[in-house]
């Protein structure tokens, strides 16, 4: 029986469609706080997959195929970045999640994850570099984490970084698709929510567990590609991806699991049953879930005041579904979903608010965009 919270959230979605306004090349939509314009920022990105904002208002935003570029208040795109590592390119794997350090205007110091090419296979890595003063290279390069063990997979790299209120930045690692069920091996780190500090070290508050790995924060994930920090309580919330059905909305608390391959709203690929249901003693639920999957990527809770109504929505980004989900929350609830920008035709990777308090999206395409959302005049 599917759970009543979910089945509310998906009734009060809207596939919402929007008009036109040549005069401005944008397109227009209804939604619960007025028509949304949306602007494109800047083309000609392949695949881009994170975004973070810079001090001084430019943004740093990843490729896929392993480019890191500064984009400009005019959507310039800088030259590639040098330094970046090299990454695996192929499937869902290269250049993924970007984080700034929380005391950047300081260090200058960037975070990104990405699918390293290893003997034997890949993982999901973290390097950390500084940005030199003119923007053009990354110096100090480090990898601080590698996933371990090695696989042979294209697929289900995670890769979201998240720094916590404590200093210490959350990694979220896939199950790599062919070992799923070392999701439920808390000695391995596929499957997994990391924490570590930020130089690569162990956090002191960390579950360490008995048999457990010290960088694990909790198990039983499938491929987490959302992950962004509740406002108010800095708690961390994720977007996980699951197989047919079963995309999740968690709230990953120290040493705990979180089912998968053992319990999951999904059904497999090819119609199986994944598992043992759909709950068993243990395991936690997800807060919210899709069925059928819109593939979620990129997420953010909202506190900007262009639109006061959405104060502490968590916006996520659907690849399969070509939209953008607003989950309304109340505590460490969530009462609804109203699906936005069903009519880009767009798959939306990632989500971040800018300091500006509108919205900026990425499209993981050939010819990926930058978007601006903002209220419609």
């Amino acid at each position: 029986m599917r759970r009543l919270g979910m089945v509310l959230g998906l009734g009060a979605g809207l596939a919402l469609f929007g008009l036109v306004a040549p005069a401005l090349a944008q397109k227009r939509f209804p939604s619960s706080a007025g028509a949304l314009a949306v602007e494109t920022v800047a083309g000609g990105l392949e695949h881009p997959w994170g975004l973070a904002f810079l001090p001084d208002g430019r943004m740093l935003v990843t490729e896929r195929p392993g480019r890191l570029r500064i984009v400009d208040a005019k959507g310039a795109l800088s030259r590639p970045i040098a330094g970046v590592p090299s990454v695996m390119a192929r499937g869902q794997g290269g250049l993924l999640g970007i984080a700034l350090d929380p005391d950047f205007a300081r260090n200058r110091l960037v975070y990104l994850s990405f699918a390293e090419p290893r003997s034997g296979g890949n993982g999901t890595s973290v390097a950390r570099g500084r940005l030199n003063e003119q923007g053009t290279a990354l110096t100090e390069v480090k990898v601080i984490f590698r996933q371990m063990p090695t696989v042979a997979s294209n697929l289900h790299f995670g890769s979201r970084l998240v720094f916590d209120r404590t200093g210490a930045l959350f990694v979220t690692v896939g199950e790599r698709f062919t070992q799923r069920d070392q999701a439920q091996n808390p000695a391995n780190d596929l499957g997994k929510i990391i924490r570590i500090r930020p130089d690569g070290g162990i956090p002191a508050d960390n579950p360490k567990k008995p048999g457990w790995a010290p960088e694990i924060w909790s198990i039983g994930h499938r491929n987490v590609q959302g992950a962004a920090l509740h406002p108010q309580t800095g708690q961390l919330w994720t977007a996980e991806h699951g197989a047919r059905g079963g995309d999740e909305i968690n709230t990953p608390k120290a040493g705990l699991n979180y089912g998968w391959p053992v319990i999951t709203y999904g059904v497999d690929y090819s119609g199986a049953k994944i598992g043992e249901g759909t709950a068993k003693p243990g395991m936690e639920q997800p807060l919210f879930y899709w069925d059928p999957s819109i593939a979620p990527s990129g997420a953010a809770f909202y506190t900007g005041s262009a639109w006061p109504q959405w104060k502490n929505s968590l916006f996520v980004g659907a690849l399969a579904g070509s939209l953008l989900a607003r989950l309304s929350t109340e505590g460490e609830k969530v009462t609804g979903e109203e699906r936005l920008l069903t009519d880009i035709g767009a798959r939306i990777r990632d989500v971040v608010q800018g300091p500006d308090g509108l919205l900026y999206l990425l499209t993981d395409e050939e010819d990926g965009k930058l978007l601006r959302v903002r209220p419609a005049q």
